[in-house]
């Protein structure tokens, strides 16, 4: 049993409190949280699995673990890092070829937004760019070898420190790990993303 005191520390999360009402039959919250992480979510698999559609599935398969488990949440950690705990579980079993089923659909938008990944964004937040400029075609590809180059778990963690801006501890939890192993993998990661890069110079 969760204390109250460990509860009471993630209600001032708005997404925990939509969560919440998921949990007390709001179907209308669960969509407002499919249309605040969907594009997160499938970004950060497509990162992870390189297939837009197997991205997808994934995206919508997290989100089905996330209504089925609704009648037995508590709020133990944001809500973003319980999600991506999920989907770091979901993306490790990708290759044990689980059949996933389209279930909950992921809403529509009309923006026209897409879920390519946002390689120029993490080149951004990363402060990994070369000193000259590139275009944008150049940029994407230059950071997608990088990205790739990286072990899993090396992009993993990369993908939610940078694109996600979480902490040391946040990425712990996601991925089952110490605060000193994380920043260690992220230290590796960033030496074999910089030894990458460098080499587009």
């Amino acid at each position: 049993m969760v204390s109250q005191s460990l509860q009471n520390q993630y209600l001032s999360d708005p997404d925990v409190q939509l969560m919440l009402r998921v949990a007390s039959g709001d179907n209308a919250a669960f969509e407002q949280l499919v249309l605040r992480y969907q594009d997160r979510l499938v970004g950060f698999f497509f990162h992870l699995v390189h297939d837009r559609t197997a991205a997808e599935d994934l995206a919508q398969e997290a989100f089905l673990r996330v209504f089925r488990s609704r009648d037995r949440y508590e709020p133990t950690a944001k809500f973003s890092t319980w999600l991506f705990r999920i989907a770091h579980n979901l993306a490790s079993n990708q290759n044990r070829g689980t059949s996933r089923r389209r279930e909950i659909p992921l809403v529509s938008r009309s923006d026209g937004h897409d879920f390519r990944p946002q390689e120029q964004n993490l080149a951004e937040k990363s402060a990994l760019m070369p000193t000259r400029q590139l275009d944008s075609s150049e940029l994407r590809e230059f950071v997608r070898s990088a990205v790739e180059a990286l072990s899993e778990r090396q992009r993993t963690a990369v993908l939610l420190h940078k694109f996600e801006e979480m902490s040391y501890e946040e990425i712990g939890e996601i991925m089952g790990l110490g605060t000193v192993a994380v920043k260690s993998l992220l230290s590796r990661a960033r030496s074999k993303l910089k030894e990458s890069l460098e080499r587009f110079l």
